[in-house]
């Protein structure tokens, strides 16, 4: 017969297993009953039971358990670590405490679950130090060591230390997983400050070494690896070789890692591998759907952005506020603002990202009174990116009063500290108004330095103004914020141009071909039957430029009948005025319209707006030549430029020429 000790381990063996089937199964209630009706317990039996509840989440009952077990025994290595996954810092070091004093603090297993621990907790207060101490103190290290430490200074924006330590790894043949080299990736795009450069040799070094090694062939680390070469390389040919080597893989993920990395370099390709996937069959999710919506945003017309709305209402994801939101961003980027409004009326459950969604739509349109209307109907609290879309509102539509109230506002009604955004639209608000030296005085006392954007703003003001004493000054600062950056060069020569300083403004040229920093060309774009044109100035290389100039011409005679005289004084260079003329009716803008009615003439039913973008700020002649066209031709045209939408209906443009 057997004995009764025999018999009783055999129970306790078999309550174990049960105790940690009902935890692993998610029947916590059961297994905790079943361990309070044991007539004995080991160490086995509490740890089975604290991994559950740690399994599940389960803090606080975690936590309490662990703490009664100490009355009982000393807990192992896998107690500590299931108690650790759990705990906030506060009682992460208490357990900290007790491992050091029975001796545990030195187990690997504890030790990494220490380093987890102090690496989760970092954003409510903790300190990456207490990790890297644990690590430092540890006499072991395994893979998940080393993992470990990597991911903590991927969460830290320390990526120079995590390829240190990945090279250390890699130089003693320590070995290593998909997830280090995952780590180590997107670490590399975490830092707070990234030296490019040396992001991409690193990137390319850790390419090597998956192909070397045949992590390559795992998807996670090809996702990776497109996500960096997208950020840090800037060019998308690379991420889609990438993608094609993997064959059409069914991954979500990865499919939509690379339709981000195509939606703000080449929308219109976004948007195609964003129908391949559809046609793939995978089951996609709100969040490729809104980066679908992202890149419809870079888009001329509204046409893809109806086609993804239609889908999302497909889909069943109508009631998503985050892909309302977009739907808001990309609609009004398109130039439909009724839709974006209609969208945001429809959202049941708006969050502070609507309603500035809605702001910020309502400030690029230039429709200021209803920004401030809908400011003034707001049931959630304002934050600051709420206060850049209300200034940016008054400052299109030169509310001066009614954006000096809201700045001032900010902090005495909202408690909002005003950040440098801030600071940049109130200087550009009484700036563009004419208060120069009322824009000189706030960026003095501005509590932080000027950056770029807030100079900028001043040397635009400056410069519509004619205010060339202190447009050297913010020119000056620009150069030394950003020297390579056309912007205050270019506005500088301008601000000569317009003073008929012609020998200083071809100084300033000089000067820039010095240093080889260049001008942005002017470029646009329209949608012609569903393809769209690029033109730039002059529009050389557009196969139909005979066509494009031959009406041009007979267009400027018919806008001069109407009243169209060409805006010469802010031409760049000391020539006739005949040749001024000429160099004025090849902007890109105007061959992009010209284009746009050569099409029409071939349809004539056709009598929706006509939409063109622009990637520079659009000049006072071609704003005066957009008014006449739409006159003359009676249909609406929408151009978006750099800075804003003008939307042109019968010889009036929505900015009131304020812009």
């Amino acid at each position: 017969m057997l004995s009764h000790d025999l018999i009783a381990a055999q129970q306790l063996y078999t309550i174990n297993h049960l105790v940690n089937m009902y935890a692993k199964c998610g029947d916590l209630e059961r297994a905790h009953d079943l361990f309070d009706h044991m007539p004995h317990r080991n160490i086995v039996s509490w740890t089975s039971l604290i991994s559950g509840y740690a399994q599940y989440g389960k803090t606080d009952q975690c936590f309490c358990l662990f703490s009664n077990m100490l009355a009982h025994g000393r807990p192992n290595d896998f107690a500590y670590a299931s108690v650790l996954s759990v705990c906030d810092s506060s009682r992460g070091r208490q357990v900290h405490a007790f491992a050091i004093k029975t001796g545990f603090d030195t187990c690997v297993y504890v030790g990494n679950a220490l380093i987890a621990m102090y690496s989760r907790n970092i954003s409510t207060g903790g300190h990456y130090s207490e990790a890297w101490k644990v690590f430092n103190d540890m006499e072991f290290h395994n893979l998940v060591s080393w993992n470990t430490i990597i991911a903590l200074f991927q969460m830290c924006g320390q990526g120079d230390k995590a390829m240190r330590f990945f090279s250390v790894m890699h130089r003693d043949s320590l070995g290593f997983d998909r997830a280090t080299l995952v780590s180590v990736l997107s670490s590399l795009l975490g830092m707070d400050e990234i030296d490019f450069s040396w992001g991409r040799q690193s990137c390319f070094q850790l390419h090597c070494v998956s192909v070397k090694t045949g992590l390559i062939l795992d998807v996670g680390i090809v996702t990776a690896l497109v996500k960096a070469y997208s950020t840090l390389r800037g060019d998308v040919s690379d991420c889609y070789k990438l993608f094609l080597e993997t064959n059409g893989c069914q991954d979500l993920v990865l499919w939509t890692e690379i339709i981000v990395a195509f939606s703000e370099r080449d929308p219109e390709k976004a948007i195609l591998l964003f129908g391949q996937l559809r046609r793939e069959g995978l089951n996609v999710d709100s969040y490729a759907f809104s980066i679908a919506l992202k890149a419809c945003a870079g888009l001329v017309t509204d046409r893809n952005a109806l086609m993804v709305h239609c889908e999302v209402i497909k889909y069943g994801f109508v009631e998503s506020v985050v892909l309302g939101n977009a739907l808001i961003h990309a609609y009004a980027r398109c130039g439909s603002i009724c839709q974006a409004n209609q969208v945001f009326e429809e959202i049941r459950y708006r969050d502070i990202v609507t309603w500035n969604s809605m702001l910020k739509a309502y400030a690029l349109h230039g429709k200021a009174n209803e920004a401030l209307r809908l400011f003034g109907k707001m049931d959630v609290k304002p934050d600051a990116t709420t206060f850049v879309a209300m200034l940016s509102a008054c400052s299109h539509a030169g509310l001066v009063e009614e954006g000096i109230q809201i700045f001032d506002g900010m902090f005495e009604k909202h408690g909002i500290v005003p950040q440098l955004d801030h600071y940049a639209c109130i200087v550009d608000i009484v700036g563009r108004a004419g208060h120069i030296f009322q824009a000189e005085k706030i960026i003095k006392e501005m509590p932080m330095q000027p950056d770029y954007v807030v100079w900028s703003a001043f040397l635009g003001a400056c410069r519509k103004h004619r205010e060339s004493g202190l447009a050297q000054i913010a020119a000056s600062r620009l150069k030394e914020l950003d020297p390579a950056n056309s912007l205050g060069y270019v506005l500088m020569s301008n601000v000569y141009c317009s003073a008929h300083s012609f020998n200083e403004a071809g100084h300033i040229r000089k000067q820039m071909r010095g240093l080889g920093v260049t001008k942005q060309p002017g470029l646009s774009w329209i949608e012609v039957k569903g393809l769209v044109h690029e033109f730039a100035s002059g529009g050389l290389q557009h196969p139909d430029r005979k066509a494009i100039y031959t009406n041009l011409e007979d267009f400027v005679k018919e806008l001069k009948h109407i009243g169209y005289i060409p805006e010469t004084t802010s031409s760049l260079h000391d020539i006739e005025e005949e040749q001024k003329e000429e160099q004025l009716y090849y902007h890109s803008e105007k061959l992009a319209l010209i284009y746009a009615l050569l099409d029409a003439s071939k349809s004539p039913s056709s009598c929706s707006a006509i939409k063109i973008i622009k990637n520079i700020r659009i000049c006072l002649d071609c704003h005066n030549f957009m008014k006449l066209s739409s006159k003359l031709i009676e249909r609406e045209i929408v151009v978006r430029d750099s800075n804003r939408f003008h939307h042109f209906k019968n010889g009036d443009c929505s900015c009131n020429d304020y812009w």
